[in-house]
Formats: C-alpha cells, structure tokens, sequence
C-alpha cells in the first residue's frame, strides 16, 4: 500500500502542464471499436483507468500499441468476442463505454454492471433507455448488460434524467447510432466538452453528427468509419484542481495545456473567491492568490454548470474562507465522503440531505486521512499543502485513477510531497 505524505504552508510557484482529459480519453478509445484501419490518439493521459480500458479493449480483439507515454495506436484484430468481463469493469464506471460501440458494430454486447468510485447512485437506466430506442433488446443476466440488434435503427431519444444529462449514456448513444440506419435525434445531450470531443473524433472518422455541444444532437448514420488520428482535449478537472491549488497556498503558478473556455465557471466561482486568474492565452492562465478566501455558495451542476467533480476541491477551499458557505450537490446528492476526513484536519462542515454548510476556519492541522474516491483523494491533497505540518493521504489507488504523476507536477511548483510505502 502507498500513501501520500505532504509537509504543508508551501506556496506553489512555477508552471505546470495539464494531461489530457481522461473522461475524453476512455469513451474515444472505446469508440475505435466502431473503426476500420489504424487510430492514433495523442495527448492521452498515462492512468489507471486508460490502462484498465486498454485491458477490456485487448480482450475485445483491439490492439493496443504506445508510441509514447501519451501516443497510443488503436486498430481492430479481432471482432469475435463481445464480452466486457467484471474483473476489468468492476474497476471503473467508464467500462460501460464499450456497450454502445459493441453493440453498434458487432450487432451484441455483454458488458458487466460497472464499478468505480463510491459517491453515490449512478444507474445505467438512461443507457439501456438510449440503445433501446435504436431497437436493442437488452436484459439484465448475473450482473451482465446483454444487448442484442440485427439492425440498429435511428430514433428519437430523450435522455433526461433526474440529476441532469447522462454524459456517458449520451456518449453510449452516440456510440451506438452513427453506424445505425437512418437519422437518430437525441434530446436533452449531455453538453460537456469530453462528450463533444468524442463527437468531433468520430466525425474526423467520417460519422455524420450535428449539433455537437448543444443539447439536442442528430446523427444520420452511415456504412462505415475509417481509422484517424486525433488529440485528445485537456482536462479540465486536473486544470481546475491546480487552479484550487495554486489559490489555497496562497501561490503563483501558470497553467499551460488548457482550454481556458472550458473552464469559465471554475474560474468565475475562483474569483469570486478571492482569486485572481489571469487569461495569457485560450491555452494557458495564471492563478495567483495573496489575500484572504472570500465565503460563497456554489452548486454543482450539468456542463455548462459547475463540474461535481470539482466540488471536493472547492470544500477544501473554502474550509479556510471567512465566514459560512454552503455547497450544494445537484449531481451525486450523497457525495460528502470527503468532508468527514476534512473535519479530521479541523474543518468545520455539517451536511444537511445534499448541502455542506461550511464554517470556514483559520487554518488546517495535518493528520492522516484516508481517500474515499478519486476527486476525494484530490480534496485532501490540496487540504494537506495548506494544512500545518504533516498530511498522510491513504488509499492513492483513487488518485492514480484521474491524475497522471501528481506528485511529480506538485514537487515541480515546490510543494514538499512523496510517495511512501506501508
């Protein structure tokens, strides 16, 4: 086992270069499944999660070869198998982005019920919605998603849900229509720039979809989509994680690699803040803070909202703003884990159904703390570089899902960080 141990009240300073976006990263390599010929897709983050995809992909007949740390080449060898297995795609919720493109190409799909991180309900009913509309049978088998379609058909497909937008079903659909019979309109898309990107890809790869960004998305399908080579988008939660970090150690630092417009509202909450962020560019910022953090209430929301996965982040944040906050969590209602280990470091957060009420205090007191999920490992990271003393973060199996070397982008802008094992 490993943790984190960092020496905090370091202020960051320096440059730091921001991966691309994993959330893009998966859905895309899925979607080569869909593809005839040779992919290359550069600026793909070195993760946990794209090497757990990249095992599922293998064992669907995909080879997979790495021309760099962050090049990958994708081509299709073998079309017979259909199966996602649970040992993989219990480790990830993302695995279930192979179901759409399976079933678009191979006519079947057996993809097990997937896992990943404990923040709550996260149903796959907007999926099966979304395939079945396009004329999919599918039924629940020991754990097992299995779909079946001789000919995948266009539909209408609305795929409004109680929290908002699916991303990862509206990807599936996506997925799933562009080589389906006829014109597919999907109603309520989610909107988020990793879904966008997928689209963009596929359209390189000569699918034929409209609207991309907006939330109602028509695809008119076609025969076949041929191999492309393509860069996958910067993350923007890793960008927005820095820029929450550069701000709670009172730093200086220069994000490069970024898609400034992605990142509007992150921004706009930051200054609200207290936080002064600087656009040299549409790729790159500068995140300085001197002041003291300004109380402010914020709720997550689908894109163009603020990202929940950018609210752990922002609990840490403002534990150490003058006065009451309250963040209130529209996405995944039960993801509070975070502020339980954050009280063990001094914090002063209640939870009250899907709000935290934050009394932010003067300072944070390093201890050892254990992570309960990836952006809750990313929390408590920035809690213990501005904490006093020493902060010994458990269970970096979470952080290593969603953030390439972290430590390593940390130690480079001075922060006193490493990994030991126990």
């Amino acid at each position: 086992m490993e943790m984190m141990v960092i020496e905090g009240e370091r202020p960051l300073e320096g440059v730091v270069k921001i991966s691309g976006s994993k959330n893009a990263s998966l859905p895309i390599l899925a979607s080569c499944i869909l593809l005839e010929g040779k992919s290359v897709l550069g600026n793909v983050p070195n993760l946990t999660d794209v090497k757990t995809l990249c095992q599922i992909l293998k064992g669907l007949g995909i080879v997979i070869e790495y021309k760099s740390e962050n090049t990958i080449e994708v081509s299709v060898e073998d079309e017979s198998d259909v199966i996602a297995p649970y040992e993989h795609v219990k480790k990830m919720r993302g695995s279930i982005c192979v179901l759409g493109p399976l079933l678009g190409r191979r006519k079947r799909a057996k993809v097990s019920l997937p896992g990943g991180c404990v923040i709550g309900n996260r149903a796959v009913d907007l999926h099966i919605k979304g395939l079945r509309a396009l004329g999919a049978e599918i039924k629940l088998e020991d754990g097992y998603i299995v779909a079946e379609a001789d000919k995948l058909k266009g539909a209408t497909v609305d795929l409004a849900g109680s929290n908002g937008p699916t991303v990862l079903g509206t990807g599936n659909t996506i997925m799933a229509a562009v080589l389906a019979e006829g014109r597919t309109t999907i109603l309520n898309a989610a909107r988020e720039p990793e879904i966008q990107d997928v689209a963009n890809f596929l359209n390189k790869a000569g699918a034929k979809i409209q609207g991309i960004g907006e939330s109602t998305i028509t695809i008119d399908g076609v025969e076949r989509l041929s191999g492309v080579e393509h860069d996958v988008i910067p993350d923007r939660i890793e960008a927005g994680t820095f820029m929450v970090a550069g701000a709670i150690t009172r730093g200086n630092i220069t994000l490069k690699n970024i898609c400034v417009d992605d990142l509007t509202t992150v921004v706009e909450k930051l200054r609200e803040v207290g936080v002064k962020i600087e656009n040299q560019s549409k790729q790159e910022c500068q995140v300085s803070c001197t002041g003291e953090f300004k109380h402010i209430d914020i709720s997550t929301l689908p894109y163009p909202g603020l990202p929940t996965d950018m609210q752990a982040q922002f609990t840490a944040l403002l534990s150490l703003a003058n006065g009451n906050s309250v963040v209130t969590e529209n996405v995944f209602p039960d993801r509070f884990m975070h502020t339980f280990e954050l009280a063990r470091m001094g914090a002063d957060i209640k939870i009250e159904n899907n709000r935290s009420i934050i009394n932010g205090v003067s300072s944070l007191c390093g201890t050892r703390v254990m992570a309960s999920d990836l952006r809750a490992s990313a929390s408590l990271i920035l809690a213990g570089l501005a904490a006093k003393g020493i902060t010994e973060v458990d269970r970096l199996y979470h952080i290593d899902r969603g953030y390439e070397r972290i430590e390593e982008k940390l130690s480079a802008l001075g922060a006193r960080i490493k990994r030991e094992r126990y």
